[in-house]
């Protein structure tokens, strides 16, 4: 559990709600059909020194965070589609820390990773509305964590989209930038 003014978790914890709503769940794809030009803006004007400084002590760069979220939900779009075409597939985590380690991660543009957010996020939101309430039960069998339904899933990575915007946008703030 993240303490108070923990900056690991600038908005708190992920807590999925114990009924998950029609309305959580627009509210959620609002936020993930948002977070690409939120993203964007919290990026503008920062140059490379400000690219390539941690968000927090200890933590990754700023630069590392784009291509985190990147290749993060990239996995989560995989995992979605698997889920409504298979019967609770089994899929796998990944090593983040390790990825944050390759090269790319500490050179590619940040534009790279927020143009393929733009259109991961277009497709992703395209295929939620679209989905009916029976679909949203559907789900994956992680690896690591267990069973997760596909709207526990949606409301974590809304939630894992503006926690990682305001890692950005707290940075900014404490920095005067």
């Amino acid at each position: 559990m993240a303490e108070p003014h923990d900056p690991r978790y600038p908005i708190g914890d992920f807590v999925p709600p114990e009924t998950i709503t029609s309305e959580d769940l627009r509210f959620a794809i609002q936020t993930l059909a948002e977070m690409p030009a939120l993203l964007r803006e919290s990026l503008r004007h920062l140059n490379e020194d400000q690219l390539n400084t941690p968000y927090r002590a200890g933590g990754w760069t700023v630069r590392q965070l784009v291509h985190h979220i990147a290749d993060s939900h990239m996995t989560a779009t995989y995992r979605l589609r698997k889920a409504l075409t298979e019967d609770w597939p089994i899929v796998t985590g990944y090593e983040e820390k390790a990825f944050a380690e390759l090269h790319d991660y500490y050179l590619a543009p940040v534009e790279w990773s927020v143009d393929v957010l733009e259109g991961v996020h277009a497709r992703w939101v395209m295929l939620l509305q679209s989905m009916d309430s029976s679909q949203f039960d559907r789900g994956f069998k992680h690896a690591e964590r267990g069973p997760m339904t596909l709207a526990v899933a949606t409301m974590l990575y809304a939630w894992h989209a503006r926690h990682h915007v305001a890692h950005i946008t707290t940075l900014r703030a404490q920095k005067g930038w």
